[in-house]
């Protein structure tokens, strides 16, 4: 039987665990402090240290100095007497035990402990300096301090005099001085623990705001989120979510219109079907059902370039993806080419005037491409026979611009249709030729979308009746030639 390992399993689930930014900040604002507080405790104790030891060491050094001046140099250098003072001072306490050590010429003990070591600089007397060291005595860890007497006699040596004691007094000192900075230290992280807590909670109070304000929108409510409340800090995120919104808003914008306008341009074709289909069914005359399938067809086609139509609209409504360089002179000519047959077929001259070099731009090769082929189809279906259509690419480079110009022999469009002429379904009155109004805008939209322009003016070529036909020109950005590929 195989069994997870505990630490393993405890490391999935933390990496599986969902992040609260509010515990990380919480956790990052807490954790120096509580790395660094044990550091400040170790701290505190050693200062107490040396706050206990200095008094300490001067009241050491006072019993020193009384029994120095208790040695006495007599007929027998053996003997040493202590005034019962002394005694008294060197008998210690109940919390700490003394030990004393006088050593004449040659370190002989004249009186005291004889367990008391040697200072580490023995064989460097300072006579009159007292020093310090630390060392044990029986065991016990004590403080000494110590110093040299000037009483040899002529080629004799001084003696040393040494005093030493426990350390439970200082000990004791030094707990009390950590215990009285630490519990207050304890209170106050505690305190501020809670505080960290409270601002915390208050600074991240705007989110679960916009949490809240975003839980209680309808479903169908993509307007804009108000920005005026919100922190500095969550304004780009807010305004990347509104940006999203107007994108999510004009997508199912895009949608609506696209079932809309489909429901609204097919109901004819299909019931003309459907007419056609009925009187082929009806009728027993081989002549009538010949011309009623002919009618099938043409409904067809025309509900087929409909549906082309709108599925063009709607792909160029919704692209997104990245621009990239495209030859407008070569997008031009392929798509001229494309539409020679059906020119012939309605006895139209259709001709290009293009320059060999290449003409970038930046752009959806398969947009741009719709594009030219909406502004040539609508060409070649206005245009009487024997007329003509002449596609034009070319440069302005005083603007910096590439332009696409189509001129036509056709009726031409009067100057208060100009404008209207790029709504969906528009068509001018008196028109009839066949088609379904969605040309133009389809090339208005995805000239939008590339940052160009596309016009209307009157065109030099002239139709039957001597009236200007249409010019339509579009006007994009030249691309930079070192960035487009060679």
């Amino acid at each position: 039987m195989n069994r997870k390992h505990p630490r393993l399993a405890a490391l999935r689930w933390l990496r599986q665990r969902r992040r609260s930014l509010f515990g990380e900040i919480l956790t990052w604002l807490l954790l120096p402090v509580l790395l660094l507080w044990p550091l400040a405790i170790a701290v505190t104790y050693v200062g107490a240290r040396d706050s206990a030891d200095s008094p300490y060491d001067r009241a050491l050094a006072s019993t020193l100095t009384l029994l120095t001046q208790e040695v006495r140099l007599l007929p027998d250098p053996a003997a040493l007497t202590l005034s019962s003072a002394t005694q008294a001072l060197l008998r210690g306490d109940e919390s700490d035990t003394m030990f004393y050590v006088v050593r004449g010429e040659g370190g002989k003990v004249l009186s005291g402990d004889r367990e008391l070591p040697l200072p580490p600089n023995a064989d460097r007397p300072l006579p009159g300096v007292i020093q310090y060291h630390d060392t044990q005595v029986r065991g016990f860890p004590v403080r000494a301090a110590y110093t040299w007497l000037d009483l040899r006699t002529e080629g004799g040596v001084p003696w040393l005099v040494q005093v030493a004691e426990t350390l439970e007094k200082r000990g004791q000192l030094a707990n009390h001085i950590v215990r009285t900075v630490v519990i207050p230290q304890v209170a106050i992280l505690a305190l501020a623990v809670l505080l960290v807590w409270f601002g915390l909670s208050r600074g991240i109070r705007p989110l679960n705001t916009l949490q809240a304000r975003l839980r209680q929108r309808a479903p169908d409510d993509l307007s804009p989120i108000a920005t005026q409340e919100v922190p500095s800090e969550i304004l780009p995120l807010v305004r990347g979510m509104n940006h999203l919104l107007d994108r999510l808003a004009a997508d199912i914008e895009a949608q609506r219109r696209f079932v809309a306008d489909a429901a609204h341009q097919l109901k004819t074709p299909l019931a003309g079907l459907r007419t056609q289909a009925e009187l082929a069914l009806r009728t027993r005359d081989p002549d009538d059902v010949q011309r009623s399938l002919r009618h099938l067809v043409a409904s067809s086609g025309r509900a087929t370039h409909v549906v082309n139509q709108l599925l063009v609209m709607a792909r160029a409504e919704a692209a997104n993806r990245p621009p990239a360089p495209v030859d407008l002179a070569d997008l031009a000519r392929e798509q001229t080419l494309a539409r020679i047959d059906d020119a012939l077929d309605r006895g139209l001259d259709l001709g290009l005037e293009a320059p060999d070099h290449a003409i970038w731009v930046r752009g959806d090769a398969t947009l741009l491409g719709e594009l030219v082929q909406n502004l040539i189809d609508n060409a070649l279906r206005y245009t009487l026979a024997n007329g003509t259509v002449t596609v034009r690419v070319g440069t302005d480079l005083a603007r910096h611009q590439a332009f696409l110009e189509i001129d036509d022999s056709g009726c031409g469009i009067s100057k208060e249709d100009r404008d209207r002429v790029f709504d969906r379904f528009y068509r001018v009155l008196g028109n009839t030729a066949e088609g379904s109004g969605l040309g133009l805008a389809i090339a208005r939209e995805i000239a939008m979308r590339h940052g160009g322009t596309l016009q209307i003016h009157d065109s030099p070529l002239l139709n039957a009746a001597g009236i200007p036909g249409t010019r339509v020109r579009l006007q994009l950005a030249l691309h930079a030639p070192a960035a487009h590929p060679s």
